[in-house]
């Protein structure tokens, strides 16, 4: 595998999360805009959540027929002229609206990358490469706020879409010109919609494979509460301003840095289902903590953030374990695999930001409870998890 290979895989898994979180300071500007009420941004998060579960499932059956390159040059064409279609949206419908599309094109970078690693390599090897992978997932919140607050300290929060656009030109660009294709033309599945169906059918029945996506799901479900009601919680209810939450929003993706780091090591040394184990123990516990903080106020601001951290950083623990375990078992299927545990993960991750939206008070305390429902999901499925694969 050439050097660059990941830095590259990276650099394209890195367009969702920067779409995710680089307009989170922009909430309450864009809001006050629009004249929608307080929380109404939230619909374009969980358009964007819809978006990537819908179009993952394409992206993927498209990249076992036509190979990795086509469709991912395809899908960032799509996701730059949807930026740009935000960048220029005159209200929130319309704005959802493009965010809709925008994550179809973008499906394309979560599905494809994950579908390259598990061409090139399994096992131990595979899971380093995941985690490189996670570790953009985590490196790209901390530059993505502070670059969203820069932007709103001298432009429109529209500029931030003009930005990414700008971003997913480069990617295609990139991929144009330096991404081999790993899946050569004798391994592609040439199959009609019924075959594709029961193909469907095959993975999503293998029992190794649904325990280990739901796991990822759940923890994806309380990741993305979390980030869905940072804004209201950090900005609105606690007070401060956009360019201190994307202070406090990199400190809390660290930890998810930091656990991406070590999980190569910790997974080679216990392996990985002991670290599932683990990890999903100290979610469960970071997010009582968490829960038992909102609900008193002890600690304001500073109470709730070190619980966060550490839910961060167990949670990325938890998803590139659970990836190539889904995984493992569907090297001839890698893309229908890998769209399907994208699929899955995004679907909850919409229900996680719906739910806060809905249950929204102006309280940390709706928020957390979302989180808590999560981490209780995730150590039940990992007990399911332990008991099939």
């Amino acid at each position: 595998m050439p050097f660059w290979l990941p830095l590259l895989l990276g650099f394209l898994t890195a367009i969702n999360p920067l779409s995710t979180d680089m307009y989170l300071p922009a909430f309450p500007a864009m809001e006050a805009e629009f004249g929608t009420g307080a929380g109404s941004a939230q619909l374009t998060l969980a358009t964007w959540f819809v978006g990537l579960a819908v179009g993952q499932v394409t992206q993927g059956t498209l990249s076992d027929r036509f190979g990795r390159r086509g469709p991912l040059i395809i899908g960032t064409l799509v996701y730059t002229a949807a930026s740009m279609g935000c960048a220029l949206a005159p209200s929130m419908g319309w704005l959802a609206a493009f965010r809709f599309v925008e994550a179809f094109g973008a499906s394309a970078s979560a599905v494809i990358p994950r579908a390259v690693v598990r061409d090139k390599a399994t096992g131990l090897e595979a899971a380093r490469l995941m985690s490189r992978l996670i570790l953009v997932m985590g490196a790209a919140p901390i530059l993505a706020p502070s670059f969203g607050g820069l932007l709103l300290g001298w432009a429109s929060w529209r500029w931030i879409f003009w930005v990414l656009a700008a971003y997913g030109a480069l990617s295609c660009l990139l991929v144009f010109w330096l991404l081999p294709d790993t899946l050569p033309p004798e391994k592609r599945l040439r199959l009609g919609p019924g075959a594709l169906l029961r193909g469907f059918g095959r993975v999503l029945t293998e029992p190794v494979f649904l325990t280990h996506a739901l796991l990822g799901s759940a923890v994806m479900f309380s990741m993305f509460a979390y980030i869905s009601g940072a804004p209201a919680v950090f900005i609105e209810h606690f007070g401060v301003t956009p360019s201190t939450f994307a202070v406090i929003f990199g400190v809390t993706a660290a930890g998810f840095i930091g656990g991406a780091q070590t999980n190569p090591m910790l997974a080679a040394r216990f392996g990985a289902g002991r670290v599932l184990t683990a990890a999903s123990l100290a979610v469960l516990a970071a997010s009582a903590l968490l829960m038992l903080l909102a609900w008193t106020g002890w600690g304001g601001l500073w109470g709730v953030f070190p619980p966060i951290v550490l839910l961060m950083a167990a949670s990325s623990l938890i998803l590139p374990n659970s990836a190539v375990g889904a995984l493992a078992r569907h090297g001839q299927r890698a893309g229908t695999a890998s769209a399907l545990l994208g699929t899955m993960q995004f679907a909850v991750a919409a229900l996680g930001s719906v739910a806060v939206g809905v249950l929204a008070d102006g309280s940390p305390v709706p928020v957390a409870g979302v989180i808590l429902f999560g981490a209780a999901m995730t150590v039940a499925l990992n007990a399911l998890r332990r008991r099939y694969g």
